[in-house]
């Protein structure tokens, strides 16, 4: 690498752009991730090496050593006793897919940021979000092994609890990248734009998304999707009889509890879904109609999946699509929600 600039020259779009691939690539994780969750390969790698692991087993004795090491756990001898070598491998494909994405983030944000560091290309104002960013990668590593770790001695799953952290993490990840990007961009138009202010109505829709991720995590890692597969009643009345357990506390079955997981989850998507209609119509009286449609039309789209996917039985491929457009409707509502943050042009 060359000698170091003794001058900053800050490159705002060009560190906008490159947060954005990193975006796409986190995106594309989240999407991974629901396959590996809804095809219960998270528990076929029982170990962490971020380094020796980038590289998969490539010898018959390689393959046999790590399906050994998934034999040793409760999932395979409560669920997979039968499971041939080479159905070992298919499952191993889809985690060791997941593992090799997130070093790949990782290592396209370190040297990103490392280049630009060098260079002297970063805004001055932006360093610090370029640590945290960082950071919270890192972070999100030791959570996904701590998530995975709850599922390789007593349980046959990894916790549900720790599955949303996870998932909750990345989609942090995923917003600070965007919000990021979407300053810079603004910077790079006018020298002295201000980074935009969250305002309290696109907060509080945010905030219900968010709570209906971690509830959509729950229904994922309870496998509360194959408790009714209708809608909008569940079987043949609106919540049904028993399921509530009067033995758990509240918190344990709003929690813990399939049915009623899967119950809460449905109906508060109307309440997260009339929030971000709001700030659609407010993005509108701005004078971004475009904008105001995206955001109205992602909603619709994931509204249509979570109940397709419920009547199908949770396909696959419905039930990733829909995960992956709850990330899509995210990042557009992140965006309606910068515009709204900068100060109203006369």
């Amino acid at each position: 690498m060359s000698m170091r600039p003794a001058v900053a020259s800050p490159r705002p779009r060009a560190l906008a752009y490159w947060l954005l691939v990193i975006a796409a690539l986190v995106f594309a994780i989240v999407a991974v991730g629901g396959i590996t969750r809804l095809t219960e390969s998270g528990l076929s790698i029982t170990e962490w090496k971020p380094i020796r692991g980038t590289i998969p087993p490539l010898t018959e004795a390689q393959w046999q050593a790590e399906f050994d090491g998934y034999k040793a756990i409760p999932q395979y001898r409560t669920f997979n006793s039968h499971m041939t070598l080479e159905g070992f491998k298919h499952i191993y494909f889809w985690e060791y897919a997941h593992r090799l994405l997130a070093r790949t983030i990782g290592t396209v944000l370190g040297l990103v940021l490392l280049v630009f560091w060098w260079r002297r290309w970063i805004p001055r104002g932006y360093g610090w979000r370029t640590v945290l960013i960082f950071a919270l990668g890192g972070l999100q590593g030791a959570i996904g092994w701590w998530m995975v770790a709850s599922g390789l001695t007593e349980r046959t799953e990894v916790s549900h609890i720790r599955l949303a952290i996870h998932l909750l993490a990345a989609m942090l990840i995923y917003g600070v990248l965007i919000w990021t990007a979407l300053d810079l961009f603004a910077l790079a138009r006018n020298r002295s734009a201000r980074p935009a202010r969250m305002r309290a109505l696109p907060a509080f829709a945010i905030l219900a998304l968010v709570l209906q991720l971690a509830l959509g995590a729950f229904t994922a890692g309870l496998r509360a999707g194959y408790a009714f597969a209708s809608w909008p009643l569940m079987g043949d009345s609106l919540f049904p009889e028993g399921g509530w357990q009067a033995s758990m506390s509240v918190i344990a079955n709003l929690v813990s509890n399939p049915v009623v997981v899967q119950f809460v989850h449905r109906w508060w998507a109307l309440a997260a879904a009339a929030l971000i209609l709001l700030v659609a119509r407010a993005v509108s009286a701005r004078g971004l109609p475009a904008r105001a449609r995206a955001l109205a039309a992602i909603l619709l789209l994931q509204i249509v999946l979570g109940i397709t996917t419920l009547l199908s039985g949770v396909d696959i491929t419905l039930a990733v699509a829909h995960q992956a457009c709850a990330a899509l409707l995210l990042g557009t509502l992140l965006w309606s929600a910068h515009a709204l943050g900068h100060p109203q042009r006369r």
